[in-house]
């Protein structure tokens, strides 16, 4: 069986920072989320709490046909100091190498976050990781540049464009509207 027809038999999603409504942009049967706080009561998808800028995914390698981030990248620290103050940590990286290995091959990763020059990117203080256009080029490749610190995967970019929220629903096909408001914009 093919990379992409071993994703495309995967029935698992993963949400990172879910929140009590985690997103299924590829509509995957099974439903994973993780999010920093744990729910009072039993939430409706496979849930586990876990603070992503300091543990590991807690899935196994190769699990997921899809992940996604919608409005959570933003808030992972790039570097944070080592426990004992003597070396610096990549939780960024880390955590990109995280999604990497719980993704089946040839799976597919979503990410959604407010990116700089957008005041939103700015205004909520707990936007620790400022995100441009062109971050995602150092996951991407042959020879990623974020391997130097530490990243481990390949990942290759599919599409990676600024996005109006209206346009964010879902990682598929865009609708004809969503084409329509397109070509406007750049008109």
């Amino acid at each position: 069986m093919t990379d992409a027809l071993y994703a495309l038999a995967q029935p698992r999603h993963l949400d990172l920072g879910c929140g009590a409504t985690p997103r299924n942009p590829y509509g995957k049967a099974e439903l994973y989320g993780i999010d920093i706080r744990a729910f009072a009561a039993e939430p409706a998808f496979v849930f586990r709490a876990a603070n992503l800028a300091l543990e590991p995914i807690p899935f196994p390698d190769n699990h997921f046909a899809s992940v996604s981030a919608f409005d959570f990248l933003e808030h992972v620290p790039r570097a944070l100091p080592s426990a004992d103050g003597t070396a610096m940590r990549f939780p960024f990286l880390d955590l990109m190498s995280e999604v990497w290995r719980v993704l089946a091959p040839a799976g597919r990763f979503y990410a959604l976050t407010p990116a700089y020059p957008h005041r939103e990117a700015f205004q909520d203080p707990t936007h620790v990781n400022t995100i441009t256009l062109r971050t995602h080029e150092y996951f991407c490749g042959e020879r990623p540049y974020g391997v130097n610190y530490g990243f481990v995967g390949r990942f290759e970019a599919r599409r990676a464009e600024w996005v109006v929220s209206r346009d964010a629903e879902v990682a598929g096909d865009f609708t004809w509207q969503q084409r329509l408001r397109r070509l406007r914009r750049r008109l």
